[in-house]
């Protein structure tokens, strides 16, 4: 039987030292420990202080330095960061000389990246350099600091609970070495002996592609992707606090929902496009082509073998999920669009350049609509140059709410009628809806207060009404 690689999120990094006696050890044999890598996140908030608030956007130590805070406020953040590392890691270690190692570790951390910093600061203030042209490289450093900590901490908990735990540090931590990320994961798993070794690896690796340019805070699951590909893994297994299930069951009812058991790709891929992500597409797309199946449980029920995703179709058409998220709609009517080419590439353009996130999008003759997941202060920008290059188009935004029906295989299964019948008589209206050939995902328009109780009206008459079971994979 050969290894599998896991990742821990960081929600559920706060409660590690829960995981310790469960999912890391539980009632395993000795030798069972082993065989298994796992990647982990930092702990639950730390990245935010490092880099930005991921929701609120409100600036941590990266976005202050970056945006030339000269009254030291990113000294202060950097000082936040550690008072809430050295908090984390004491309510999740038990001894004394652990959490005393755990703090030398982050004061060792902080305060160089602190002296690097005000290195920088001290270089950019001469005029041959530029602070814009080494923000990428900052922003990796800082983030990686999250990892490394969460890693190093997770490592002590297990080595002092007797398990032959390994640091495996991804994050390039002085290391001057201009590298690939496949061959960091190599050099860093060369001489591990996953028998009798359980090795812990940085969610952020430093790599000369640099993760963050790319994929932002996605980068963990690109790493842990990366690193069942290329040491072939037998399984990549992401846990969560959730089980993958029909519905969110906070909308329908704990009671209404069914655990998914078993899916595919295509699904995670209609999951990501959605805002509820089972994994990040790019890291989905390594798995499929590597040929590892992906596995998705809820890291505090140990026993329950969560959901498998492969790329297997299914051998039942059924509708697996309903999920919902709010956009805006952005329509450009333009009555010389008829018969015009170039209208549709202008607009993606712009939608690039303000790097507009787009769900989907419809079109006719004169109108283009698409659906976006953004804010509004960056849609009006995006709606002033859109003014700008058409003069005489009608440009409007509308909040509206996307409900989707996803499944391997929706053939013969008239979502789309019965999703419109069932929309009507929960005395909803659509405003739209639409479907692909592929027959993997149906998606319903509506008034944004109207998203919830659409979304409730849609399981029940096409999961709870209809569930066929779908065996889950041994």
């Amino acid at each position: 039987m050969s290894h599998t690689v896991e990742k821990i999120g960081g929600t559920s990094m706060d409660r590690i030292d829960k995981l310790r006696d469960t999912l890391f050890i539980g009632d395993r044999d000795p030798d069972d420990v082993y065989q298994r890598v796992f990647v982990v996140s930092a702990f639950g908030g730390i990245t935010n202080l490092l880099l930005e608030h991921k929701k609120t956007g409100e600036p941590g130590a990266f976005a202050a330095f970056a945006n030339k805070d000269n009254d030291h406020g990113w000294y202060a953040r950097l000082d936040r960061v550690a008072e809430a590392m050295m908090d984390v890691h004491s309510k999740v270690l038990d001894t004394p000389a652990d959490i005393e190692r755990a703090d030398a570790f982050v004061q060792d951390r902080l305060e160089n990246a602190r002296n690097c910093l005000t290195d920088l600061r001290r270089l950019c203030s001469y005029g041959h350099f530029r602070l814009s042209e080494n923000l990428a490289q900052t922003r990796e450093m800082l983030s990686g600091l999250g990892e490394a900590h969460s890693a190093f901490v997770t490592t002590l908990m297990l080595q002092r609970a007797g398990i032959n735990a390994r640091f495996l540090d991804l994050s390039g931590w002085r290391d001057e070495d201009v590298v690939s990320l496949d061959q960091r994961i190599t050099s860093a798993m060369k001489n591990v002996d996953l028998t009798t070794e359980l090795p812990i690896v940085t969610g952020y690796a430093q790599c000369a592609e640099g993760l963050m340019r790319e994929y932002d805070r996605g980068y963990s699951e690109v790493t842990f992707s990366r690193l069942a590909a290329l040491t072939g893994a037998r399984e990549a297994i992401i846990h969560k606090e959730f089980q993958l299930s029909s519905a969110d069951p906070n909308l329908v009812g704990a009671h209404a929902v069914r655990k998914l058991g078993r899916t595919n790709y295509d699904v995670a891929d209609q999951l990501s496009n959605m805002g509820m992500e089972a994994i990040h597409p790019k890291a989905a797309k390594t798995l499929r082509q590597a040929q590892v199946p992906l596995r998705v449980t809820n890291a505090f029920e140990p026993d329950d073998p969560g959901t498998l995703i492969d790329d297997q179709p299914t051998d039942t058409p059924a509708v697996e999920i309903v999920t919902g998220l709010e956009l805006f709609a952005l329509e450009l009517f333009e009555q010389d669009m008829v018969g015009v080419k170039g209208y549709d590439s202008a607009i993606l353009e712009i939608l690039s350049r303000h790097n507009v996130r787009i769900v989907s999008k419809v079109s006719n003759a004169n109108t283009i609509t698409h659906y976006v997941d953004s804010s509004m202060k960056v849609l009006r920008r995006v709606e002033k140059d859109l003014a700008k290059l058409y003069p005489s188009a009608e440009i409007s935004l509308r909040a509206i709410g996307m409900a989707s029906v996803i499944g391997r295989d929706l053939l013969g299964l008239s979502v789309l009628t019965r999703g419109l019948q069932a929309i009507a008589q929960a005395g909803l209206e659509a405003i739209g809806a639409s479907q692909g050939p592929r027959n993997v995902d149906v998606q319903f328009i509506m008034e944004r207060d109207a998203l919830h109780s659409a979304i409730e009206a849609l399981h029940s008459a096409l999961v709870a009404e209809t569930h066929v079971q779908i065996p889950v994979a041994a």
